[in-house]
């Protein structure tokens, strides 16, 4: 496969390419989220009431409320920042490099892979079955309309923040600095995929179907990889993740962990093999719907 927009969004990386400065850096993207995380625990300890504490930190399932799930989502700005910090310090890079060579591209290319999702969607939307939830289910009542409608704006923002941190540590950071040491795609694509599949693999959430979602995450990391490959920048991984992201977050959600700001939620999805799995060919086609749609839309 070539990519030529890909070599002037490597290019920054040329200048420092040694591993053990990628594998350093790494080491203190991890070390500042969990710094902040932490402080951000003994603000909430010493300065907020002890009822929002344990909503927050101690609650069993994390996110199922719509202050811890906001919580969750706008802590990945430590995510960013700890990604920013380590291409400073360790490869004299600046955050926009992060990006691609420009930002008003990458601008760009985010708002027409944005525009084409939403079309695909809402044509998705008019299809039959209408209202058909996965395994049968229906769907519950989660919020109340004016609440939803209230927090959208803050799902929205938590969401670009979620996805943005996350591309810009593994499309962004890691991609760049193995592309600048490793020509093959193998290597640059199928590296940060592991590793974004990995971080998915959860089986106290998941259970059972711990391992098909993390399979179906890595697949999606090669997904966004690919295009960031062909754009040369970041907006259409940073597009394609949002929008994946958005309708089980902000609209149907499984219910747990990250249900806390959804309209609606599917009871015992997670841990239901049958359920889930069965969802998952819906899912990937839809991956490669949008795939092809980000495909046309970025082409020049």
């Amino acid at each position: 496969m070539r990519y030529p927009a890909h070599q002037p969004f490597v290019a920054p990386a040329l200048r420092r390419p040694e591993l053990w400065r990628l594998l350093a850096g790494i080491g203190v993207v991890f070390v500042v989220i969990f710094g902040l995380n932490w402080a951000l625990r003994a603000v909430l300890f010493t300065a907020s009431p002890e009822g929002l504490y344990a909503e927050v930190v101690l609650a069993e399932t994390a996110g199922a409320t719509p202050i811890s799930a906001l919580v969750l989502l706008y802590g990945f700005t430590f995510m960013a920042l700890g990604t920013v910090a380590a291409a400073h310090h360790l490869h004299g890079r600046g955050a926009a490099s992060l990006i691609g060579p420009s930002l008003r591209a990458a601008l760009r290319d985010f708002g027409r892979v944005l525009g084409a999702l939403l079309l695909l969607y809402a044509a998705i939307a008019l299809l039959p079955p209408w209202g058909a939830a996965p395994g049968g289910m229906e769907p519950r009542q989660n919020l109340p309309g004016d609440l939803w409608l209230l927090l959208l704006p803050l799902t929205i923002g938590g969401l670009l923040i979620q996805t943005g941190a996350e591309e810009l540590l593994f499309r962004g950071y890691i991609q760049q600095q193995l592309a600048a040491r490793f020509r093959s795609p193998l290597v640059w694509m199928g590296a940060p995929a592991v590793l974004f599949a990995l971080g998915h693999y959860v089986p106290a959430n998941y259970g059972t179907n711990a391992l098909p979602v993390a399979l179906w995450t890595g697949l999606f990391a090669l997904v966004l990889a690919d295009l960031t490959a062909r754009a040369g920048n970041l907006g259409p991984a940073i597009a394609v993740h949002f929008m994946n992201n958005l309708f089980p977050i902000a609209l149907t959600a499984m219910e747990g962990p990250l249900s806390g700001l959804a309209l609606y939620t599917l009871p015992g999805m997670p841990a239901d093999g049958g359920a889930l799995l069965g969802a998952m060919p819906i899912d990937l086609g839809l991956m490669l719907c949008a795939w092809l749609a980000a495909r046309v839309a970025i082409r020049r």
